[in-house]
């Protein structure tokens, strides 16, 4: 059904920010504005992009959609674009610790000031159009790319892909990372619903990368009736383990042949992102591209934060993620190593089979609530009765983040590992605690 964008009630008793607010203020307000968190379609906002820009922007657009990879993918392919000399602009989303995060402009974070601006221009265009706070936010990072004289915008999608607010832009280039069961109220419970929805991103003619094994025939399906170009891992372009080096795979694509990490970060998102600069930047000679992605780095993804015991973040949510991440912490993994995790999940989450993909890897379970950080979130007590259900006993519940990651310190020896993860707002308490002096804002939506 359509979404109205007519004048709505709730917001109307709100006062804007003032011409002297603060992007906190700017930011209470948007999560004040809108009767629901979460609200897909593209009625309203198409209503407010039309007032605010007249035509398609200018810059190339290229939308990364997906399940798990899609931070990855916009970090590696943005790495590569600068690379080639190109100006780039990133829209990412959720955030860890402040909503500058979400936005980068030629390789840096946004500043209060410009997102303030953009802010304005959204809430001066949007008049009686109710916008949630994402769509708001995706809106004000469009204007915040249109005035940065870029070249090219990649876009993260944020839930699903038709009807997300992202969107609402007809992309030049699209990455699809994975289609797996997550949001499953929003998408489906199934792949091949969640692929429909994600692959509603794509557009006649447009070409695009899949980069994952078995697509779900419903991507295949609207990839052959759109004639898409679709690149497929396994028949366009192959990943083949380094025998000699365990962190390292070869992407061969036709006839040329890359040599890419595969630790801290999906390769298949790294070689998607390699895939499509052969087509948005192909003047990239192969030592360019292995030096590109080679440093590429993504906050709350595999992240080592601390040593003696090592401690990693990570934002891996679904059994997906969690099969990854428990593949990742293997080759970490030494006979006498203990792994100690720190767990908190919203409450519409897979807790079980995430539990149960990480159980081969993880010697104790130190689950953590996060009401305090999400109203979304399981209560510690929530948590503990879904590992009962599923026959793993945690060594305890606590009510914060904080209080599970200092139990777990507490009890790991120095060669151990400390994993922290399950969300992003598990891993933004942690790096709070970690980084108290960077400001806190709620990740949100």
């Amino acid at each position: 059904m359509p979404q109205s964008h007519k004048p709505d009630q709730h917001a109307s008793n709100i006062t804007a920010p003032g011409a002297d607010a603060s992007l906190g203020q700017w930011l209470s307000y948007l999560e004040a504005i809108h009767p629901v968190e979460i609200e897909l379609g593209l009625d309203r906002v198409m209503v407010v992009l039309q007032r605010l820009f007249p035509g398609k922007p200018e810059a190339r657009i290229i939308t990364v959609a997906g399940t798990n990879g899609k931070g990855s993918t916009v970090a590696a392919l943005e790495a590569l674009l600068q690379e080639a000399g190109r100006r780039t602009a990133a829209y990412t989303s959720p955030h860890l610790q402040v909503y500058n995060e979400r936005i980068r402009l030629l390789g840096e974070q946004i500043s209060d000031a410009q997102m303030i601006h953009a802010f304005e221009r959204v809430q001066e265009a949007r008049a009686e159009v109710s916008l949630s706070y994402f769509e708001f936010g995706t809106l004000a990072a469009f204007v915040a790319m249109s005035e940065a004289d870029v070249d090219d915008w990649i876009l993260e999608i944020g839930l699903g892909g038709r009807l997300d607010a992202v969107n609402v832009l007809d992309a030049d280039f699209l990455i699809l990372t994975s289609i797996d069961i997550d949001h499953a109220s929003f998408l489906g419970n199934d792949r091949e619903s969640i692929g429909f929805e994600k692959a509603g991103v794509l557009r006649p003619g447009i070409p695009a990368v899949y980069a994952d094994f078995d697509p779900p025939r419903s991507v295949l399906q609207q990839a052959l009736s759109q004639e898409v170009d679709l690149a497929l891992l396994g028949r366009d372009y192959q990943l083949v383990q380094c025998s000699r080096q365990p962190a390292m795979v070869n992407l061969e694509l036709g006839d040329e042949e890359f040599r890419l990490p595969d630790f801290a970060l999906p390769v298949k998102s790294l070689a998607a992102a390699v895939v499509a600069s052969r087509t948005l930047a192909p003047n990239l000679g192969v030592q360019q591209i292995e030096r590109a992605v080679a440093g590429v780095s993504v906050p709350g993804r595999f992240e080592q934060v601390a040593t003696s015991p090592l401690v990693i973040l990570d934002v891996g949510h679904n059994p997906h993620a969690a099969c990854w991440l428990a593949s990742r912490l293997r080759l970490l993994q030494h006979p006498e190593t203990r792994i100690h995790a720190v767990y908190g999940a919203l409450a519409d989450k897979d807790v079980q089979g995430v539990a149960k993909a990480m159980a081969s890897v993880v010697h104790s379970w130190y689950l953590a609530g996060l009401l305090k950080e999400a109203p979304r979130g399981y209560s510690a007590e929530a948590l503990g009765a879904q590992f009962e259900q599923c026959g793993i006993a945690p060594e305890g519940c606590w009510d914060s983040v904080p209080e599970a990651l200092a139990e777990a310190r507490g009890q790991a020896r120095a060669n151990d590992i400390v994993i922290v993860f399950g969300s992003f707002f598990t891993v933004a308490a942690a790096r709070n605690l970690l980084y108290p002096s960077a400001a806190v804002t709620n990740p949100g939506a």
